[in-house]
């Protein structure tokens, strides 16, 4: 008998961001910062799919179009000194849903504090995985409280034709942010989840894309919680739900809106329940994931004893 590569004692919360952590989008300091009107370059950004097809473009990647109009506001001067530690700083004032962060480490120390849980050495992971920049996530006030974040990234650096015959680091004139260099969109969401799964993030020896039998993979799929707010979170929620984890769909509070959406995938089964985006201690959603942590550490401490059960032969016995 091989013993398994990971002992599957893990719990991943995984939280999408804008609208699930947070009211609005995580860029609204960003256009503070630079006298921006936030509703206008959303508007400008609705109509670039429009605006390209008009001009011959055929294949047009959407969640991709807002990072790229991003970056033109950048070459245009209307971002002077847009760099990723600019990103970070500005990160710092993004205001979180009530309850946000601590509830996370609340969560955590609640099922770490409780003795048969600890016997099995059982934890809670967070995880944040968005289409929104990654640098603001890491710059805002939850940051330490997550494992690992998978979100939008630029670089300032350039790599010419000859680059790797140059010396030094190569970085724009202006310091400031140049091209894409990592994108999330909504499908591709779906392979972060794969990489919490496999383990990836923790040993990149592992790809993602290797055949790894269920039993030898870092966090199983059942040992999830998926938080999100939307329809976009659709991929994912499916690929959680389909494979045992558990799903959580959430609102702003006092939103008609975003509570028929959450409730259309209530209704489709999309997910297993919904409810404000409020985690202060006491409110249905903190109560209702605090419930689902705490059921997947039980059915781990089950399956354990189960499996020894199974292993571990009865002692002899005298014949009557």
């Amino acid at each position: 008998m091989t013993s398994q590569i990971f002992p599957q004692n893990v719990i991943a919360v995984i939280w999408d961001f804008d609208k699930t952590l947070i009211p609005g989008n995580m860029q609204g300091p960003l256009f503070r910062h630079y006298g921006i009107d936030e509703s206008e370059f959303w508007a400008e950004v609705d109509g670039l799919e429009d605006f390209y097809r008009s001009h011959g473009a055929q294949l047009i990647q959407r969640d991709h179009l807002y990072l790229n109009h991003i970056l033109t506001y950048v070459r245009q001067g209307k971002m002077p000194g847009l760099s990723n530690q600019l990103l970070e700083d500005l990160g710092a004032e993004i205001e979180f849903h009530p309850g946000m962060p601590d509830f996370m480490e609340f969560l955590r120390k609640e099922i770490e504090a409780d003795p048969v849980f600890a016997e099995h050495q059982i934890t809670i992971e967070h995880y944040v995985v968005s289409t929104g920049l990654r640098r603001m996530i890491l710059g805002s006030a939850i940051a330490p409280y997550v494992e690992y974040v998978w979100a939008c990234e630029f670089t300032e650096l350039v790599a010419p034709p000859g680059y790797q015959h140059q010396q030094g680091r190569l970085f724009s004139p202006e310091a400031e942010i140049q091209q894409l260099i990592y994108v999330i969109d909504n499908t591709s969401k779906t392979r972060a989840i794969f990489e919490i799964n496999k383990g990836t993030n923790k040993n990149p020896n592992i790809d993602v894309n290797a055949k790894i039998a269920r039993e030898d993979r870092r966090i199983p799929f059942q040992n999830m919680i998926y938080v999100a707010d939307g329809p976009s979170d659709v991929p994912v929620f499916s690929v959680v739900s389909e494979n045992g984890g558990r799903t959580y769909a959430v609102y702003t509070p006092g939103s008609e809106r975003g509570f028929a959406q959450a409730a259309r995938l209530l209704e489709q089964r999309r997910v297993d329940a919904f409810g404000e985006a409020d985690y202060t201690d006491g409110s249905h959603t903190a109560m209702w994931i605090r419930h689902a942590a705490r059921g997947i550490a039980e059915r781990i401490v089950r399956d354990r004893a189960q499996a020894l059960k199974d292993r571990v032969g009865l002692p002899p016995r005298h014949l009557g």
